[in-house]
């Protein structure tokens, strides 16, 4: 059976995947403005829950908290910037370094170890997803800059996620990203305003309802887990938004999609076997 952890972030990324099948859903509402909706929702529902079960909203250790928000919003942005400025392919390539950055930050932030074999399960799964969704290079270096650097500084919150540990609740955690948000997104959205019409009403309320619920669920994943383990079922959300993609817009699958596939899965079952294995061997040892 799954660790807790593992779980929680299956069910993020499914969620974050149900997330951008709605997106899809509204290519003429401006990305910012789709923030917009997004932030407002989830400041909503974070405050009623938060007061319902009587947290103080603002938290304790406010300093990384809006770190956090900041860093989140930064990413998400550059990431936003990504997909309407270079093909998709390339930018949702790009946005899969977070884990492998998230890893590598992981050693100096929270002072995580990352054992060798596990570099290799990270490289096993990334080579999976180039060859799922492969690589323009005709790219120009400047937006190919703009999603490393996405890519960076969501390694960065994900982190600070895993500093805060169980030292603030998760809704908490997940309150302040849109509280940085939505001043930015707001003011932009003044002078870009797309008027939602019809269903467009509530295809924006389920962006907003699985985006809480994927940051709710990605939150107790880096909480209760060591990023090494985590951060690499990531790489799961390619498989949602791959068979998403088929059921919902006719998206067929070729030979190096199946190929790709199977390599994420290797590195992604990999990883996880070779962590659990450490898990018990270090009980064992301290029994």
């Amino acid at each position: 059976m799954f660790s807790k952890g593992v779980q929680y972030m299956l069910l993020s990324t499914l969620f974050f995947a149900l997330m951008n099948v709605c997106i899809k859903l509204v290519p003429h509402i401006p990305a910012v403005e789709i923030i917009f909706f997004r932030s407002v929702i989830s400041v909503v529902m974070s405050y009623m829950v938060l007061r319902r079960q009587q947290v103080n909203i603002w938290g304790t250790h406010k300093g990384l908290l809006i770190t956090r928000g900041i860093t989140g919003a930064v990413a998400l942005v550059l990431y936003f910037t990504t997909l309407q400025n270079i093909p998709l392919a390339t930018a949702v390539t790009i946005q899969y370094l977070s884990p492998i950055f998230t890893t590598i930050l992981g050693i100096f932030i929270v002072k995580e170890k990352v054992k060798p074999w596990q570099w290799v399960f990270f490289l096993v799964s990334f080579a999976g997803i180039l060859v799922i969704e492969g690589v323009d290079v005709r790219i120009s270096p400047f937006y190919l800059m703009i999603g490393v650097a996405g890519a960076a500084i969501s390694g960065i919150s994900y982190n600070i996620i895993r500093k805060l540990n169980t030292r603030e609740h998760p809704l908490v955690i997940v309150f302040y990203f849109p509280m940085v948000a939505l001043p930015f997104s707001g003011i932009y959205s003044l002078f870009e305003w797309v008027p939602p019409a019809g269903w467009d009403w509530a295809i924006l309320l389920l962006v907003g309802v699985f985006t809480q619920l994927a940051q709710y669920y990605m939150t107790m994943s880096y909480q209760s887990e060591e990023l090494s383990k985590v951060a690499h079922l990531n790489y799961i959300g390619i498989f949602y938004a791959l068979v998403l993609g088929f059921i919902m817009f006719d998206e067929s699958f070729t030979f190096g999609s199946y190929a790709g596939m199977a390599l994420v899965l290797l590195g992604v079952i990999l990883n996880i076997r070779y962590k659990s294995k450490l898990a018990k061997t270090t009980e064992a040892e301290t029994s």
